[in-house]
């Protein structure tokens, strides 16, 4: 896959997808026409697209779960000054 093509799966612009390659949270290979090349072509590979996918599908639970840890909170704050 390219990074045009996971812009248009995931709705986001290609900065996005590059700084998901940059910071290593989506693994790619430069498919440049070599080392001289200028810009970099990156293909992400079907595994790799899953390990991401995984990797966003823990990140999203893991943000449920601390939203829902924090409504508890407050709402055991609320009923503690009631």
């Amino acid at each position: 896959m390219t990074v045009k093509d996971l812009c248009q799966r995931f709705g986001v612009r290609a900065n996005t997808v590059l700084i998901w390659i940059a910071n290593g949270e989506l693994k790619a290979g430069n498919v440049g026409r070599g080392m001289a090349a200028k810009k970099p072509r990156w293909r992400i590979t079907e595994e790799a697209l899953r390990a991401f996918e995984a990797l966003e599908q823990r990140e999203e639970e893991s943000r449920e779960a601390q939203a829902r840890r924090r409504r508890k909170r407050a709402a055991r704050r609320i009923a503690a000054t009631q």
